[in-house]
């Protein structure tokens, strides 16, 4: 049993870290809106539930989503966060439900990797609650990474949104519709 919680939080660690190239790119345009730590845990906590939820309605069976349109929700997800960063100084007050809805699409997303690697039906909660918790583990090792390569020495000059955030933002969003133009053209 060990061994396969062990798995399974491999698993989710490795589909963020260091297989998941989107999955990084959403995580840090919440970081780089607000950098302190406590709101980017929230965020990444209402993130995680909700990316928890559909993977676990999936991977129960109850609805298979389109995988392809999944994609392009995805890259639309990270678009969406990297443009906000880039025309907003704040978080808007709803930005909690956004990432929520964000995150059943990415969950979504996640179930269909997870699929394919299958779940033991004997072990099937502990290790689907296992996987969702390396994939919060590798979201926390970006934001502290993020947190103490960037944010730490560089948040309170006044030049960090215009040197450091512009720049990130713009080069994830330009990542991000390229993607949505890319996946939208596999559909």
């Amino acid at each position: 049993m060990l061994e396969t919680l062990i798995l399974y939080l491999k698993l989710g660690y490795t589909h963020v870290i260091p297989l998941g190239f989107d999955h990084i790119l959403f995580i840090l345009t919440l970081f780089f809106l607000n950098s302190k730590l406590k709101t980017v845990v929230l965020q990444c906590s209402v993130f995680t539930l909700a990316h928890s939820l559909t993977l676990g309605l999936v991977a129960f069976g109850l609805f298979m989503p389109n995988v392809k349109i999944i994609e392009v929700l995805i890259a639309l997800s990270i678009l969406f966060t990297a443009v906000e960063n880039i025309v907003t100084n704040t978080i808007n007050p709803f930005r909690l439900l956004i990432v929520f809805a964000f995150g059943l699409v990415h969950g979504m997303g996640f179930a269909n990797a997870l699929l394919e690697t299958g779940l033991p039906k004997e072990q099937f909660i502990s290790s689907l609650l296992s996987f969702n918790f390396g994939v919060e583990l590798g979201q926390l090792v970006v934001i502290v990474s993020a947190y103490f390569l960037v944010s730490k020495w560089f948040s309170n000059k006044v030049w960090y949104k215009e040197r450091i955030i512009y720049p990130i933002s713009v080069i994830i969003g330009c990542v991000a519709f390229y993607w949505t133009i890319e996946r939208v053209l596999s559909i």
